[in-house]
């Protein structure tokens, strides 16, 4: 079997997660890539190709190997890679529901128009004026940002008029969203599906930083409150083949989306969860891609999991870094830290998930021994910044 990925910047996901379970299904892996340099190891083969462009990859895929699978787990090329599964007739995401899913302005009027939620949104096209009516206290947001990247909330008309001015100078042509500020605790529901069923898998409670920003700080293995609603969304967006992360927020007038991630939950979380189902994840979402029907589903999670990011608090040079750290044979509490910063690298602090140092994450019989886990760890290996003296 062929399998053909579709990659920007090299990411755990796939290097740790997506490729070895490739090979494990014994596909033979080529990569399609605009930084080739990046992805080159000696272990798989690597095309240089334009893959935010279509007709690129489908051009690099009929001037290569047939393919039994083309598939991507990048944010930002969901709908360029549905387009050429499309071409060759594999099994795939709808290229609408990819578009539709990643644009934030289209996600909310085609969740308003099917009758499954409304939300007091609204689209800035760059150098639109703000509307006077604008909800406030509002959210202001790329359309099609990623990683809590320039999200802010405003409570007044200065600070609105202030974060769009901020946010347009770093993304100059680009489109932003201004909605209602939704207040509630915020979740996660991981979905599945094979074009025919969508399996929800679980999901996290999410817990975040200090307004005005909305950094993800944490997130713990939770019972989904509103499964039935963001099936519902999803479903009406025309999601429902491969891997999904959906984050909606439980608001006293009833759940409500706030966006929809049309590939597997990151930042480690997606090696999270395959632990916690006891399941050989990865392998099954690319099964799916391969024209494979959903397997069985898994047994119910016992115990507790955890994923917290140690995020940075102060601008500066790491002058001290944990080291990887992987479970014990025994230990009741199964802990991993990934350090994704290493000593003397400088950091300057934007409010925004790129401001992670590393990720612990946890597996135990409850959330108290998780917890003392997690905080054990931590005192015994902090990361320390110095700041940069001046000069």
């Amino acid at each position: 079997m062929r399998l053909y990925i579709t990659a920007l910047k090299p990411t755990d996901s796939v290097t740790h997660g997506f490729l070895p379970a490739a090979r494990a299904l014994g596909c033979r892996i080529t990569i399609l890539t605009d930084r080739p340099e990046q992805h080159a190891d000696g272990e798989h083969e690597v095309l240089a190709c334009d893959v935010r462009d279509p007709r690129a990859i489908i051009d690099a895929i009929t001037h290569h190997h047939r393919p039994d699978a083309v598939f991507t787990n990048s944010d930002h090329i969901q709908a360029e890679t549905a387009l050429a599964a499309a071409y060759f007739g594999l099994p795939g995401k709808d290229w609408r529901a990819c578009l539709t899913a990643k644009n934030k302005a289209l996600t909310r009027r085609r969740l308003a128009d099917a009758g499954v939620e409304r939300v007091r949104s609204l689209r800035l096209a760059p150098g639109d004026p703000i509307p006077d009516d604008t909800p406030l206290p509002a959210v202001v947001k790329p359309r099609e940002g990623v990683a809590s990247e320039d999200v802010v909330l405003v409570k007044d008309t200065t600070e609105l008029a202030e974060a769009v001015a901020a946010i347009r100078a770093r993304r100059p042509g680009q489109a932003l969203v201004v909605e209602e500020y939704l207040q509630g605790p915020l979740y996660t529901l991981e979905t599945l599906g094979d074009g025919r069923t969508t399996r929800v898998l679980g999901g996290f409670a999410t817990t975040l930083g200090p307004l005005p920003h909305f950094v993800e700080e944490r997130l713990d293995w939770s019972p989904p409150p509103a499964a039935d609603h963001v099936t519902t969304a999803l479903a009406a967006l025309g999601v429902g083949f491969g891997a999904c992360h959906t984050e909606y927020v439980v608001t006293a007038s009833g759940p409500r989306i706030i966006e929809v991630n049309y590939r597997v939950i990151g930042d480690h979380c997606d090696f999270l969860l395959a632990d916690l189902l006891g399941v050989p994840l990865f392998e099954q979402i690319l099964r799916v891609h391969l024209g494979e029907p959903l397997p069985a589903p898994p047994p119910p999670v016992t115990g507790h999991g955890a994923a917290v990011s140690l995020v940075a608090d102060r601008s500066g040079v790491i002058t001290e870094a944990p080291p990887v750290v992987t479970p014990g044979d025994g230990d009741p509490v199964r802990l991993w830290h990934r350090p994704l910063r290493a000593v003397g690298e400088r950091v300057e602090v934007g409010h925004t998930n790129r401001d992670y140092l590393g990720i612990v994450r946890a597996i135990g019989p409850d959330r108290r021994a998780v917890d003392a886990a997690v905080e054990a760890f931590r005192a015994e290996h902090p990361w320390r910044i110095d700041p940069v003296e001046a000069g």
